[in-house]
């Protein structure tokens, strides 16, 4: 039963990873049709070969490092990172019930909440004032959208009644909680965005200012890995609103995850950027004061009787 359970996780991580090499393809492609140009269309037919090619000259590139770092704990974040995005696809649903956990929303929190440190380390044990620049303002960042990020899940597990993501499908059969709990729906879009460092959030990187902030120490494959722990947290957020907000279901939910997947490419070719001091106001000032009074509606509602 463990070996089955591995090697089915082991399958579900390789198709995340292709998942994450053709998300690249799709959100080189789809800027470039946003912006009136095509695109990669050279390697392959019609470009379909890019993400390995990258792939391959990045990891067969010759990697270096500051002499002044941290050197394990600086090789080890790139891998950690990668190895957490990969992680919390243990929560995914399936019909086989492989990876049914019962506190599974908890387990999710604390993922997201651990994804930090990662972060943090890069820059820190790059020994690299830029680095360190860009770690602290994607930490800030990371740290404050949690706190609406977690008000909105304690919400819906008082609806839920339970932390067990395979719940979320029962109670949707009628209504989706996209229409039933719109404002929660529109708060958990805008702290994916800026919980995956995404523009017009992606102050984490920053390259305008910060000179790609706390990886700017990285090169070939550790840039590699993180790149694909971002775009793996892209998926995987996109999956969990599909499955929390839009009811889930094995059928339908790569094409609600596909959507999803394509929204964040979508924002970050129409929307301009923000500046660092607007999005710290956005999050404490507008959402945290929102999301509470929502939170205290939907628990009044509950106790009246009104909405479960």
């Amino acid at each position: 039963m463990l070996l089955s359970q591995f090697v089915s996780f082991f399958f579900l991580a390789v198709c995340v990873l292709i998942g994450v090499a053709f998300l690249t393809l799709f959100e080189r492609k789809g800027l470039g049709y946003i912006q009136i140009r095509k695109g990669p269309n050279k390697v392959g037919y019609g470009g379909v070969l890019q993400p390995f090619a990258d792939a391959i000259k990045l990891f067969v590139k010759e990697g270096g490092y500051p002499l002044l770092s941290n050197f394990l704990p600086y090789y080890l974040c790139p891998i950690l990172s990668l190895f957490l995005s990969l992680v919390v696809w243990l929560l995914m649903p399936y019909d086989s019930g492989m990876s049914d956990m019962s506190f599974g929303l908890l387990f999710f929190l604390c993922i997201v909440s651990v994804s930090v440190y990662p972060i943090l380390g890069s820059g820190w044990y790059s020994n690299s004032k830029y680095a360190l620049l860009g770690c602290l303002r994607s930490v800030a960042q990371t740290i404050s959208y949690e706190v609406s990020l977690a008000m909105v899940i304690i919400g819906l597990v008082m609806v839920l009644g339970e932390y067990n993501f395979i719940s979320f499908s029962g109670l949707q059969e009628d209504i989706w909680f996209m229409f039933l709990f719109f404002p929660f729906a529109l708060l958990w879009v805008l702290v994916m965005l800026a919980e995956t460092n995404r523009a017009p959030f992606d102050f984490a990187e920053g390259e305008a200012e910060l000179v790609s902030g706390f990886n700017i120490e990285y090169g070939s494959g550790s840039f590699a890995l993180i790149f694909m722990a971002e775009y793996a947290s892209i998926l995987m957020m996109s999956l969990v609103f599909s499955i929390m907000f839009w009811g889930g279901g094995s059928p339908s939910i790569i094409l609600k995850l596909s959507f999803m997947a394509f929204f964040f490419i979508w924002v970050r070719g129409v929307l301009p950027g923000l500046r660092y001091d607007g999005l710290m106001y956005l999050a404490w000032k507008d959402m945290l004061p929102f999301v509470m009074n929502y939170f205290l509606l939907v628990l009044g509602l509950g106790v009246v009787g009104i909405v479960w």
